[in-house]
């Protein structure tokens, strides 16, 4: 195997692994927020959800910690060629994400913890808004980042190849990064929602935890939908709209477009044959990728054979990630739609098959969400800097392929050790139910 692609599927599996986590404090921190608020003004039931979820976050920083290390580390160890050529711009806000968002979420989250009748109610409740405010900044920083290896901009390229940062508020404050980070932030609140609903649901078909189950239900199911449909527009739609600008090629593998068209079709399914250069068996709405694309019916769309083939991205990947992203998210509008439906007609706390949906449902927008990275990354390929450095370019130049699968075997093991542990930690904490007497002694374990 050569020690690029082994490099990358340690990445790959590292990164997606502690995504899962992320995900879950950005989609709950939230409702963690408006519960602690709602507790504070003497909302008993509020207090005790309150504590809850709060445990249910602890449990999810703390593994999402643990696995974000190893990514830092290889950085030096597996890609130090990037991280010599462009450490001078991604350091800036991967520092920021440490200084400034991971100590406000994690010392917040300690006072949220253990400062119950230790701080002022007002300096616990607004712990809980600091928590909040942390995760998001954390997600921002992190899609900068990411979004800078996207469309670099802000930097001067030096002699020695060399990129020097010229401008941290263009890093900052550029719309592919903005418009990234909001979707990745929708997607994150679609999980929340169903996380929520999903938990009051499991409750309400046990018949227990019923007056905390149906605020759990209901708040649930408003979110994910809102979410949802933000997710597909504006955030998806503009977010498409700089993969456009700047990766068209992205553009032309995601939709399975291999030659340039005149009102190019969106095609809703279909299987990408790259040998031939064709969509296999596809079911397509004419003109509508062009009026997506461009705001044109009638607009040309780049296809892939405009480009280099070594400089398309994997096209079966790309295409299949972002399709299962875009089918789910639809699929999350109907059902969250459905269960608001319900609610607005006062049924959905009675009706199992509805609970059972949103039970069931929890898992998905995991999917979705990795999926959407999958598109992200595999598709700016064959880039680890888009238009400045190729992914084989960046890697480290003395190690080897056999010390990378060593790892990635021990990475394994070990992410699949805590994977038992947060499934474990996770499930008991749900098993045992906001109101339980030992909610406290679970806290402390968690702790321990």
């Amino acid at each position: 195997m050569d020690v690029v692609l082994a490099d990358r599927l340690q990445f790959a599996f590292t990164v997606m692994f502690h995504y899962l986590f992320p995900i879950t404090t950005m989609g709950i921190a939230p409702f963690v927020a408006f519960y602690t608020i709602k507790a504070w003004r003497g909302d008993r039931e509020a207090e005790t959800a309150a504590a809850f979820w709060t445990k249910i976050f602890a449990i999810n920083f703390a593994i999402g910690v643990v696995t974000g290390i190893p990514m830092e580390f290889q950085f030096g160890t597996n890609w130090a060629s990037f991280s010599s050529a462009s450490g001078a711009v991604i350091g800036q806000p991967l520092a920021m994400e440490g200084t400034y968002a991971f100590f406000l979420e994690s010392i917040f989250l300690g006072v949220l913890l253990y400062g119950k009748g230790r701080v002022a109610p007002a300096l616990h409740a607004a712990s809980g808004v600091c928590v909040w405010l942390g995760s998001w900044l954390s997600g921002f920083f992190i899609v900068a980042t990411d979004a800078w290896m996207q469309h670099p901009v802000g930097y001067s390229l030096g002699a020695d190849h060399h990129i020097r940062l010229t401008s941290l508020p263009a890093v900052l404050l550029s719309p592919f990064a903005w418009w990234q980070y909001l979707h990745v932030l929708a997607g994150a609140m679609v999980a929340g929602g169903f996380i929520i609903a999903g938990v009051g649901a499991y409750y309400l078909l046990s018949r227990r935890e019923a007056a905390l189950a149906r605020r759990f239900v209901y708040s649930g199911t408003i979110t994910a939908l809102v979410f949802s449909m933000l997710a597909i527009f504006p955030t998806g739609d503009r977010n498409s709209a700089t993969v456009t600008a700047y990766q068209p090629v992205k553009l032309a593998a995601m939709e399975g477009l291999f030659e340039s068209t005149n009102g190019a079709p969106l095609a809703i399914i279909g299987m990408p044959d790259v040998h031939n250069r064709q969509l296999i068996d596809p079911v397509f709405v004419p003109d509508i990728l062009s009026f997506l694309a461009y705001g044109n019916f009638n607009a040309n769309v780049k296809g892939l054979n405009a480009y280099a083939t070594e400089l398309w991205p994997p096209v079966e990947l790309t295409y299949y990630a972002y399709h299962v992203m875009v089918g789910l998210g639809t699929i999350f509008v109907a059902v969250a739609g459905l269960a608001v439906l319900w609610l607005v007609r006062k049924r959905l706390y009675d009706s199992r098959p509805l609970l059972w949906l949103l039970l069931l449902a929890m898992p998905f927008p995991y999917i979705a969400n990795e999926a959407g990275w999958m598109t992200t990354e595999v598709g700016r390929q064959p880039w680890i800097i888009y238009g400045l450095m190729k992914t084989a370019d960046g890697a480290s130049q003395t190690v080897v392929t056999g010390e990378t699968i060593f790892t990635l075997i021990g990475f394994v093991g070990m992410y699949f050790l805590l994977g038992v542990l947060f499934l474990y930690l996770t499930l008991r904490e749900i098993g045992l139910g906001p109101s339980h007497e030992g909610v406290e002694g679970a806290v402390a374990e968690v702790r321990a």
